[in-house]
């Protein structure tokens, strides 16, 4: 199983909001994470900087990134669009981040 971290951006004074979003998670979403090999799946914001940190364990072919083809994420990202940074497809601005770390 492999870990994967990645860095976004949310926008000023919508930490709320994305937290409420991310609690009531469309379940065929959800549904197509765990199917696509995603687990322990973690975000964390970093207030200072409105950086949020992503965190998951997967055993399929990518990260939750790589689902943008799927109608489903296509339209979660256009569900987001108006509360982070996006790219033209409205995909989040993601970097992903190397593993410099790691103890069992």
């Amino acid at each position: 199983m492999e870990r994967m971290a990645f860095k976004m951006h949310l926008n000023e004074g919508q930490k709320e909001e994305y937290k409420k979003r991310h609690a009531e998670i469309w379940p065929e979403l959800k549904l197509l994470l765990k199917e696509s090999g995603i687990s322990e799946y973690s975000i964390f914001l970093d207030e200072e900087t409105n950086t949020l940190f992503a965190f998951q364990k997967v055993s399929g072919e990518g990260g939750s990134q790589e689902l943008g083809k799927t109608e489903i994420v296509q339209k979660w990202w256009k569900y987001m669009a108006d509360i982070m940074k996006t790219n033209p497809d409205n995909s989040p601005v993601s970097v992903g981040l190397e593993e410099v770390f790691y103890m069992e």
